[in-house]
């Protein structure tokens, strides 16, 4: 069998192995290949039985070139980079990952959180530069030091990874409440559910851990964020376009939200003219909640066991079947 990784950089920028996918077949691995250059794509494909993207995408015509193409397996639990109804008519599985990372992501979101609550990074700099050293007292902020202990905090999306997240916080003394269109048992041991409007009335902060829907698509809206408290703390680890950019730039300009952290953002990377790099109090880092060593062994394991599943005739976590 042959494979043809089309992007397996950041899924492997060389700290792990590729051994769980060698051992299925003959294996071509590129780091990048253009998102725009579809004839190069279907090119590097070429006459491999199986093709393994993670943000490359493969489009309808795509597939047309590369007749010999049988499986689609998709490094990500997202998978709307594959035009997977098209798939579906030829007869392709398309196959992602959809629990690997649980832990990290919301390890993630709750550090981000603590550090606008507490801005460790910013004073570890200012220490490196001499700030400290030269400084009349014996310690200094820069910042203002906020307690997470006691406040609330209000989930937007109570999934596996808002749940885990829930238990993080509760384990801080904060508080959980949580929306979610779909509720749970898990979800309920953790959280106590309540409406959108209660939610973003009530919170001290915001974190977002549901899907991007057309119903949550700028769920993070000027007029949802009038409903927030005054000095609302949000924190965006899921999906970017959950938030309408400019509207909660306009809110953290204005003080409404005191602050922002962000993994995620609307186009990715991130744009230059983005409103957000020059927004007051938001910190953004480059959507790598997810990436973990520990996180990609388990994608790569998870790709393999995929793969291996369609060479044997019963394809693993099809998502258009």
């Amino acid at each position: 069998m042959k494979i043809v990784v089309l992007d397996g950089y950041t899924e492997n920028p060389g700290d792990i192995s590729w051994g769980p996918l060698e051992k299925l077949g003959e294996v071509a691995v590129y780091d990048r290949t253009s998102y725009v250059e579809s004839d190069l794509i279907a090119e590097r494909i070429g006459d491999a039985e199986v093709a393994v993207t993670n943000k490359t995408p493969i489009s309808a015509a795509t597939m047309d070139k590369c007749p010999n193409l049988k499986a689609i397996a998709v490094l990500a639990t997202g998978y709307n980079v594959v035009d997977y109804e098209y798939a579906k008519g030829k007869g392709i599985p398309v196959m992602n990952v959809p629990v690997y990372g649980t832990d990290n992501v919301s390890q993630f979101a709750v550090s981000l959180l603590l550090e606008v609550c507490s801005h460790i990074g910013e004073h570890s700099r200012s220490v490196h530069a001499g700030e400290w050293a030269s400084n009349d007292d014996w310690c200094y902020w820069h910042y203002p030091m906020i307690e997470v202990s006691g406040k609330t905090a209000g989930i937007i999306g109570l999934g596996r990874i808002g749940v885990n997240t829930a238990k993080i916080l509760r384990a801080m003394n904060v508080n959980v409440i949580a929306y979610d269109a779909f509720q749970s048992e898990a979800g309920k041991a953790v959280a106590e559910y309540v409406e959108l409007d209660e939610l973003l009335s009530k919170s001290d902060f915001i974190f977002l851990h549901c899907p991007l829907f057309p119903s949550t698509q700028g769920i993070i809206n000027k007029d949802n964020i009038a409903k927030m408290k005054d000095g609302v703390i949000l924190i965006n680890n899921s999906r970017g376009p959950l938030v309408v950019e400019q509207d909660l730039a306009d809110a953290l300009n204005s003080g409404k939200v005191a602050a922002a952290a962000v993994d995620v953002v609307s186009t990715e990377p991130i744009k230059e003219d983005n409103v957000l790099l020059t927004t007051k109090n938001c910190i953004i880092t480059p959507h790598i909640s997810w990436a973990t060593k520990e996180a990609r062994e388990r994608i790569m394991q998870t790709t393999a066991d995929n793969i291996e599943a369609f060479a044997k005739g019963t394809p693993a976590n099809v998502v258009n079947g």
